[in-house]
């Protein structure tokens, strides 16, 4: 009886007191054998109106309790009801990364994935060891010469009949698909079979300067021998062509390392455009959340940060202080640990969508001064 009156109070109504005698504003004595409620308020613009006779007698309490108790549970289900009709459907709602009904704690994993039959592969998925890595090429895993980079492009633009670009706009260019630079940022053509030769001889050049001389990185080689040992899938991408990035895994031997390739051929844009490791993400069928980019400039945390993966910046070309928005800044890659992925990789309460909201800065209002009387002052 206690819940039932306390549920229809909850429900905006005050307790019954069967036969009491109140006082209102006035001051008069005012009977409560008939009694009507409020009209109240009730999730969000529907409104409720009871009217309740009392019993004038105490014979009659039992039927009387009985009804506010019958009362009080139709109250609850109207409202339940009300409820599942005004929230969205579970089934037609947009993936937001997080459960958006408030109603429900904890919220889903997103790393859960309820098709997986076996319980223990969905708890290893859960976990902070689930993860997938994501290196580039140049930089990172192998040397990197950007004056050869450059001069690539000054012996392309003298081939080509057109104006040298200057040190800004080649370092602008660094990490972009030879098409995209050609055609946005030096502006030399927008016919693609013109901007796929030129792209073509450009990689030519930068071949032949390079003259097939691969090197590892410090501690690059060792770091990936640790992630074959734990069985951590990887990536490579890269905006070289596929024909050359292969030959140059064959030169050093890593041909069978990395399960995913993205080259230039598998992507319509480069660097600071996240679209290489997305899609590299989506062939090593993991979410972003749980997958950590190597890389070693600020574009490929942009890039990254774009994408909602971490970030390790390896200062190769950059000193360390350049690298600070990276979420982890290495000077060798086995400077770190598979403890240190896993803490990395470790989900984080924003992928719930538990992001503090942003602070709204209140605009004051200019004051109407015309009321004011002149002699005031």
């Amino acid at each position: 009886m206690v819940e039932s009156i306390a549920a229809t109070s909850l429900l905006g109504h005050r307790p019954i007191c069967g036969g009491s005698l109140t006082r209102d504003v006035s001051a008069k004595r005012k009977s409560l054998n008939t009694v009507r409620f409020p009209t109240t308020e009730f999730l969000g613009g529907g409104r409720i109106v009871v009217s309740l006779a009392l019993p004038k007698s105490d014979k009659q309490d039992r039927f009387v309790f009985s009804s506010i108790k019958a009362l009080a549970v139709e109250l609850t289900r109207e409202a339940h009801a009300y409820r599942e009709k005004k929230l969205p459907n579970r089934d037609n709602k947009i993936d937001r990364g997080f459960d958006q009904r408030p109603d429900l704690w904890p919220p889903a994993n997103r790393a859960d994935k309820l098709s997986l039959r076996n319980p223990l592969l969905r708890h290893e998925r859960m976990g902070c060891g689930w993860l997938g890595a994501i290196f580039e090429w140049e930089g990172v895993l192998i040397e990197d010469n950007p004056d050869l980079e450059k001069q690539a492009w000054l012996a392309l633009s003298q081939e080509e009949g057109k104006p040298s670009p200057p040190a800004f706009i080649l370092k602008r260019i660094e990490g972009m698909k030879n098409e995209q630079a050609i055609s946005e940022v030096l502006c030399w053509s927008r016919d693609p079979a013109q901007l796929r030769r030129m792209a073509n001889r450009k990689e030519e050049i930068y071949q032949a300067l390079l003259g097939g001389i691969y090197s590892f990185l410090s501690g690059s080689k060792e770091f990936v021998s640790v992630l074959m040992h734990y069985k951590i899938p990887m990536a490579l991408v890269s905006t070289r062509p596929r024909k050359a990035l292969e030959s140059a895994m064959g030169e050093i031997g890593i041909e069978d390392t990395f399960s995913v390739i993205v080259a230039a051929e598998d992507v319509h844009r480069g660097k600071p455009d996240p679209e290489m490791f997305v899609y590299a993400a989506q062939l090593l069928n993991f979410i972003p959340e749980r997958v950590i980019v190597f890389g070693n400039s600020n574009l490929t945390v942009e890039a990254a940060h774009e994408a909602r993966m971490k970030c390790v910046a390896v200062a190769s070309r950059h000193p360390v202080y350049e690298l600070g928005a990276a979420d982890l800044v290495v000077r060798r890659l086995d400077e770190l640990s598979v403890v240190d992925l896993k803490n990395l990789a470790d989900i984080e309460m924003t992928e719930f969508g538990s992001v503090e909201p942003e602070m709204e800065l209140e605009v004051e209002k200019d004051h109407d001064t015309s009321s004011l009387d002149e002699n005031f002052w």
